[in-house]
């Protein structure tokens, strides 16, 4: 820990502060763990145990100064959705291989591709998932009883339709109340976690006025034991590891996301910069052993993230406290959590979902109109009506294609000729200005969504102009190239080749250079027909012509083939080398 950069400089007087952040956040943190783990399918304990193995080791192991971990809204449902199909042990199984995931994932320094991910794609799902956590928090709030808890929303939403008729006005009584002291606590101060008071003021009214006409945690779940799980290894099996690889990688996905997105904004409010593969290691070996414990899945988690720098967060230190206040909280007072209305949990995270929706930024990306608003619809109606990883898979793949529209037209593929050419006449210059040498300038990256242009273009104008063409490509701008790049660059070759003509590459970068010779392209053109520098490939080409073509040639693209046409040459390539060395200036 000594060698840790995090810790360096640290001082008694970061000792004080850093205690009194770890005990706000550590009291914040009680009310959402339990009211996440119960939105999850699981027992309120299990959110408690995350917040203290999970927020512990994430502190100690992570790459962010300030960064909290725990359960956060974002797996909500993700995980309902594991334990509907697999069952809470399962659950643990996935949890454990997720963090494996991550773990690898920051080993091989792949921390910075999740930042690759469409800012539309993150804000549509963060926005379906809040929708899903308030909706789900519904039938809680207006104390429904018979409501079968469903995978889909909208069959949750027709199992709250056909209850309504048993709300429960003590219920919506007490929901109201402790939302009501959030907002109101939240309007007063920011030192003051809403969130606790209201649960602890929704509680006693509860206790005291309506005792007995109210579920709680201790009717619905029982009592909450006031002690950490013993360890156990979970049952992996191959059968297993298969069956759950789909919903590991969705928690691993989700969880670097939410993470290194938390780390970030930790980074601009502390003034910090996190290491994003060491963070992704951290809570890879928090989500391995939480599970061994019975924790649920974890990640860091924004809001509290931003109440610890907010609070005066000098370290990770910090992140320890906060874990050490859980755990305290857990062996003294884990028998009055059974008293706990659900319907008091319910305002909680819906204050939660309504902050984690992006409202705003949902309603700036529709705004524009753009592709990016048919990426964010998408994703934001599959995270909704279907499961987050169609969801998240469908929006990266809508986002490509249309970045891949975007950018192929980006690819200029433009007849050229060398200047000046003052002998072109107006009638003649456009289309094919020379029967033999064709001149193009291509600008932009080559690669497989640009390619069918280039091939189409170039193909297009020898075909009209040039059956047995000198072909000359300018490729100065040619930014980069991929395989699909060199195939249509090689069919080009191929068609010339059979055309007995000749390809001539110019101002070819040592990039695109790499890709020719590793394909063996270059070697196919000929190293004698590639050029590195403007000025090599249009005298090379010159040389090539037929002379006997160019007498009495009416197109006159070339100065030197006015000479020739004017002299009624018909000498060879050294006769018009003579002639090309008297010839204005010619550009390639």
């Amino acid at each position: 820990m000594i060698r840790d950069i995090r810790f360096q400089g640290y001082t008694a007087g970061n000792l004080k502060k850093d205690l009194a952040a770890g005990l706000i956040v550590g009291i914040v943190a009680i009310p959402l763990g339990m009211a996440f783990a119960i939105a999850s399918g699981v027992r309120p304990e299990y959110g408690i145990y995350t917040v203290i193995i999970a927020g512990l080791l994430v502190s100690l192991l992570g790459g962010s100064k300030f960064q909290i971990a725990g359960p956060t809204g974002a797996f909500v449902p993700v995980l309902f959705a594991i334990v509907m199909q697999h069952g809470y042990e399962n659950l643990l199984i996935a949890g454990l291989m997720a963090g494996i995931i991550l773990v690898f994932l920051g080993i091989f320094r792949l921390g910075s591709i999740i930042r690759y991910i469409p800012r539309p794609v993150t804000i549509g799902f963060t926005a379906g998932i809040a929708v899903i956590i308030f909706s789900g928090q519904i039938a809680h709030f207006l104390g429904l009883s018979n409501v079968k808890k469903k995978e889909s929303f909208h069959e949750n939403m027709h199992e709250i339709a056909l209850n309504l008729g048993t709300i429960n006005v003590y219920s919506v009584a007490t929901a109201l109340l402790c939302l009501g002291v959030i907002l109101l606590t939240q309007r007063l101060t920011t030192k003051i976690p809403g969130a606790l008071v209201g649960l602890i003021a929704a509680s006693l009214i509860a206790v005291f006025f309506f005792s007995g006409k109210v579920d709680t945690i201790g009717s619905a779940y029982g009592n909450i034991p006031s002690e950490l799980p013993n360890f156990k290894l979970p049952d992996l099996t191959w059968n297993n590891i298969v069956g759950l690889m789909p919903a590991a990688l969705v928690i691993a996905m989700l969880g670097g996301i939410e993470s290194l997105l938390s780390a970030m904004v930790a980074d601009r409010m502390g003034g910090d910069k996190h290491n994003s593969n060491k963070e992704l290691i951290g809570q890879g070996i928090a989500n391995i052993v939480t599970p061994l414990f019975g924790g649920i899945p974890a990640t860091g988690a924004i809001a509290r993230t931003a109440t610890n720098i907010k609070n005066g967060a000098a370290s990770p230190v910090s992140g320890m406290v906060h874990a050490s206040v859980v755990l305290l909280v857990l062996l003294l007072f884990a028998p009055y959590a059974s008293h706990i209305p659900l319907s008091a949990m319910a305002p909680i995270l819906m204050v939660v979902a309504w902050n984690m929706s992006e409202r705003h930024e949902f309603r700036h990306v529709l705004k524009t109109r753009s592709g990016d608003s048919i990426v964010l619809g998408q994703t934001f109606l599959l995270t909704v009506f279907a499961d987050l990883t169609t969801a998240v898979g469908a929006g990266l793949v809508l986002a490509a294609v249309l970045f891949i529209k975007r950018i192929s037209g980006t690819l200029n593929v433009e007849g050229s000729l060398p200047a000046p050419v003052p002998l072109i006449t107006k009638s003649e210059a456009p289309g094919c200005p020379c029967p033999q040498i064709s001149l193009f300038t291509i600008e932009g990256p080559l690669f497989f969504g640009t390619s069918a242009v280039f091939q189409d273009s170039i193909q297009e104008h020898l075909a009209r102009c040039a059956p047995k063409p000198i072909l000359v490509l300018r490729m100065d701008d040619v930014s980069d190239m991929d395989t699909t790049g060199e195939a249509a660059l090689s069919e080009v070759h191929q068609a010339i080749k059979t055309s007995k003509g000749t390809l001539l590459l110019s101002g070819v970068n040592p990039s695109v250079r790499r890709i020719l010779d590793t394909s063996g392209l270059s070697e196919s053109i000929g190293d004698k027909n590639l050029f590195t520098r403007k000025g090599e490939a249009i005298p090379y080409a010159l040389r090539l012509l037929e002379a006997s073509r160019c007498t009495n040639c009416k197109k006159l693209a070339f100065d030197e083939r006015a000479e020739l046409s004017r002299f009624g040459l018909k000498t060879g390539p050294m006769g018009i080398k003579s002639i090309y060395g008297r010839a204005n200036g010619v550009q390639s």
